[in-house]
């Protein structure tokens, strides 16, 4: 019953990947390879952490 109120602790992570994904994009787009690689691989670090948690987490 108050599982309603219990925030999901992947929601914020995502929007971070999400937000860095798209910073990542940008760069590439002007050119910025450097920063897109870096951008790139943090962004894949962050869905790693993303999955260990989803499957962590008990079926709903």
């Amino acid at each position: 019953m108050f599982g309603l109120f219990k925030s999901n602790p992947t929601k914020k992570l995502r929007k971070q990947y999400d937000a860095l994904l798209e910073k990542a994009m940008h760069a590439q787009r002007n050119g910025d390879i450097k920063t897109y690689s870096l951008l790139t691989a943090q962004s894949e670090t962050l869905w790693k952490e993303i999955e260990a948690l989803e499957n962590k987490a008990p079926p709903k």
